[in-house]
């Protein structure tokens, strides 16, 4: 299977990763449960690519999936040089336990 469908149909997947992506490159770190930190991560990665690039192609590309013009401007100032001699593994998944309610595996995704 390419991808986890995470219980949602293809439009509210979509817009829940495209809200997670941009709040984790707002904040730095966010807590979710494991399936959708898996999920995440891959799509973070390439935003941080697309920064690093730098150039007007990357930005509206990153533009096109990110929600805020704030974020992407603070992902090609900042997080794009940042990481610039990295070669990928720009995100850190921590296990933190389960949820109360239904014990569905919780992690913390953090830029390195």
């Amino acid at each position: 299977m390419a991808y986890r469908k995470l219980g949602r149909n293809t439009g509210q997947r979509r817009a829940m990763l495209r809200s997670m992506a941009t709040a984790l490159l707002e904040n730095g770190r966010i807590e979710t449960t494991e399936p959708k930190a898996k999920e995440l991560r891959g799509i973070v990665e390439k935003m941080i690519t697309l920064g690093k690039q730098g150039d007007l192609a990357a930005r509206r590309q990153a533009l096109a999936y990110l929600l805020d013009e704030d974020v992407v401007k603070d992902l090609f100032d900042n997080i794009g040089k940042k990481y610039a001699e990295r070669q990928g593994g720009y995100t850190r998944i921590i296990k933190a336990g389960v949820r109360r309610g239904d014990a569905a595996p919780m992690v913390i995704v953090e830029l390195v």
